[in-house]
């Protein structure tokens, strides 16, 4: 879902603007959905963010089915170019199973 990516990106872009040194922090209550009868903790966990941007990525990956570009592709859904997804694939060693055309 779209509101997913959001919500993911203003996490992200919270994370950042809050995070002091090479890791970034993100609490642990803003990745978790509520749970009822359940009390939040307001312990930080460190993430790494190449590891939020490779996660972020693979769930768009799974959303789309593979497929990498076009309106329905996971570019379109992340706000990427085409080119730039691909480009941070590599990067992130984020290989596709099969080749889909798009």
């Amino acid at each position: 879902m779209p509101g997913n990516i959001r919500e993911l990106q203003n996490i992200i872009e919270r994370a950042v603007i809050l995070t002091t040194g090479e890791c970034l922090e993100v609490p642990l209550e803003e990745l978790r959905p509520p749970r009822t009868g359940r009390t939040s903790t307001n312990a930080a966990r460190s993430l790494n963010l190449r590891d939020v941007e490779r996660e972020a990525i693979l769930e768009a990956l799974r959303k789309t089915n593979g497929r990498v570009s076009g309106p329905g592709g996971a570019a379109a859904l992340l706000g990427l170019k085409r080119t730039t997804l691909q480009y941070r694939m590599r990067l992130l060693n984020i290989r596709l199973s099969h080749h889909p055309s798009g």
